[in-house]
């Protein structure tokens, strides 16, 4: 049976050998509570609150100097498995969201993404976690870079203001979109596979 003096001993070795900045804290708390230190002054010497000192006390009592010894968890599970996210992502390399059912969609976007994962695997993800998954898998997004240098500017007011709204009523929405190409076809935002991934 180890006594408080030989407690307060391995805690300060323990303190003195360790690199780990949230060990060293346990291991201080715990000796100046051996020491007799009161709760609310150890919580202002290593800045946490008392529920948190008596966590760090109570698993020294139970397991020891190890008890202290924080436990890292490896995240949330993942919610697509291993082959969900290879489809996902042979999916957006290999296929534009035209060709899996997104009318008139020509480039991959977060919003697109979410839906396509939610009809395809059942999976709910927000835009950032959409984002994550696919940064995981190697993927990076790409913004417009580049604007036309020698766009006339009078024709495209023109366009705006008469060409477009004439050509709406002469077609009457018997169509749903209207796709327009330059010569310069203009990049959207969308997702690029990056050089050299392994899946």
């Amino acid at each position: 049976m180890k006594t408080r003096k030989t407690e307060i001993e391995s805690l300060i070795e323990a303190m003195r050998k360790t690199k780990n900045k949230r060990l060293y804290e346990r291991y201080q708390a715990v000796c100046l509570h051996l020491e007799g230190v009161k709760t609310k002054d150890i919580c202002a010497v290593v800045k946490r609150n008392r529920q948190t000192i008596e966590r760090y006390i109570q698993a020294f009592k139970q397991h020891g100097i190890e008890g202290l010894v924080p436990s890292y968890s490896s995240g949330r599970p993942h919610k697509l498995n291993l082959e969900q996210e290879k489809a996902l992502a042979q999916t957006i390399s290999t296929k534009q969201p035209v060709d899996v059912g997104f009318e008139a969609q020509y480039n991959w976007t977060l919003r697109l993404v979410v839906h396509y994962i939610q009809r395809e695997f059942g999976q709910s993800f927000t835009l950032r976690g959409a984002s994550k998954v696919l940064h995981c898998l190697g993927f990076s997004y790409t913004k417009p870079t580049y604007t036309l240098a020698r766009a006339d500017l009078d024709k495209q007011r023109v366009f705006k203001e008469e060409t477009f709204p004439a050509l709406k009523k002469v077609l009457n929405n018997e169509i749903d979109h209207l796709l327009f190409e330059d010569e310069s076809m203009i990049r959207d935002r969308f997702f690029v596979m990056k050089p050299k991934i392994t899946i």
